[in-house]
């Protein structure tokens, strides 16, 4: 997450007090306007990825170039993150009026995608749309924590858990029989333009503003000398290791799965594969409110070493129910997409904590460009190791970014003990 979130810090106050501070009824009203506009936004992040058999049909794409109608998104998201960082966007142009502008953008070059001629000329436009939602996504973590403060972390996993939905709708969109590429990409393009109008009609921030924290080259020396800001650093790029490449190749796997056990013919077989994949994504919105509620309740440390374990875990065994039975496969696919997210949106608390509140902004910028460059790293790891040891075994890598991840995490809480 960018510069937008560095605002994010909850002050140094009890918990008592804040509650107290937590009353304006607006707060929950707002909190449903801002979830369902990310959940409509952020729709347009996988809409290449959901039809990628298709676009991968019609340019012979191998696996590995397919995986770069993901990839070059997240490269889009860090220039998109850095430039607004660096501008200081969030600063100078209102959130709403950001969010809005962006998620038009966005959805102007995710329907450009319908016009491309070439895999060239798609990866342009799945650039130009990662690049957009740097202005939809960390923006709302801001937006949201103007309304709240004692139950912050639960108001950023709602959000976190609405735009996780969000990337999965163009799954379920896919599920529809007969849904091919136009209505796919275009029900995303609308539902972004539907979120822009949602924000600018309805939206507005709420009473506790935050003050400027811009990015500064200054101070990125300042950010990286911290030792817990590393140490929480590494946590998060642990994290995003597995985040990806999971989402990114889970519905690959479902459907080479259904192949393999003699049920990967004909549409019905594609609808069955992009169902079970929307809800692997999709139930990581629930996961990210849990984590949400969990993490204010027990501890951020406590939670993000919990999620970081089960997902690792889910890793580690998920191959073995390849060519099995769904009723084997789809448990496993859930309880991955569930864990696999909810700690997300408490890695950037745990950065705000961890430097001078005047460095806030550049340690998240750091943070998440570091974060999303390595995620284009594993996503194209998976496709070579599918190659040579088979989907039953290609997952099991990801399992290391949880274990550094949270060997980071035990260190940082042994720190602030």
């Amino acid at each position: 997450m960018s510069t937008t979130i560095g605002a994010a810090k909850a002050p140094a106050i009890s918990p008592l007090s804040q509650l107290a501070d937590d009353t304006d009824p607006r707060r929950w009203r707002m909190l449903g306007i801002l979830a369902l506009a990310e959940l409509l936004g952020m729709s347009l992040w996988f809409a290449a990825s959901a039809v990628s058999a298709q676009l991968g049909a019609r340019w012979a794409l191998s696996t590995s170039e397919i995986g770069w109608l993901t990839a070059i998104v997240q490269l889009g998201f860090v220039i998109g993150t850095a430039i607004s960082a660096l501008l200081n966007l969030a600063d100078i142009v209102p959130s709403r009026r950001l969010f809005a502008i962006s998620a038009v953008v966005g959805a102007v070059a995710n329907a450009m995608l319908l016009f491309s001629t070439s895999f060239a000329a798609a990866l342009v436009c799945r650039l130009l749309t990662g690049f957009a939602l740097a202005g939809v996504y960390p923006p709302a973590m801001k937006m949201i924590s103007t309304w709240f403060r004692a139950r912050r972390g639960l108001a950023v996993g709602t959000i976190v858990g609405a735009l996780t939905v969000g990337k999965a709708g163009p799954y379920l969109v896919h599920a529809i029989p007969g849904a091919g590429e136009t209505p796919v990409v275009l029900s995303a393009s609308i539902s972004a333009v539907i979120a822009a109008l949602l924000v600018i009609a309805l939206y507005h921030d709420g009473p506790y503003p935050f003050p400027p924290r811009p990015f500064s080259w200054g101070l990125v020396a300042t950010v990286v000398r911290q030792r817990p800001w590393r140490l929480a650093t590494g946590g998060y790029l642990g994290h995003m290791f597995e985040l990806y490449s999971a989402w990114t190749w889970l519905p690959v796997f479902v459907a080479a799965s259904a192949a393999a056990s003699g049920r990967g013919e004909g549409a019905g077989s594609t609808s069955l594969s992009s169902g079970v994949a929307f809800a692997a994504i999709a139930i990581g919105g629930i996961g990210c409110v849990w984590g949400g509620i969990v993490a204010d309740r027990r501890g951020r440390e406590w939670l993000v070493t919990l999620a970081m374990a089960a997902s690792g875990a889910c890793a580690l065994l998920i191959g073995l129910t390849f060519g099995r039975t769904l009723w084997l496969l789809v448990p496993m696919a859930l309880l991955w997409g569930f864990f696999v997210i909810a700690d997300s949106a408490q890695f950037s608390v745990l950065v705000t904590e961890s430097v001078p509140p005047h460095a806030v902004g550049t340690a998240l910028t750091v943070q998440t460009s570091l974060g999303f460059l390595l995620t284009m790293v594993s996503i194209q790891l998976v496709p070579p190791v599918e190659h040579m040891v088979g989907w039953r075994w290609a997952f099991v890598m990801l399992a290391l970014g949880p274990v550094l991840g949270i060997a980071a995490i035990r260190r940082l809480a042994k720190l602030r003990e």
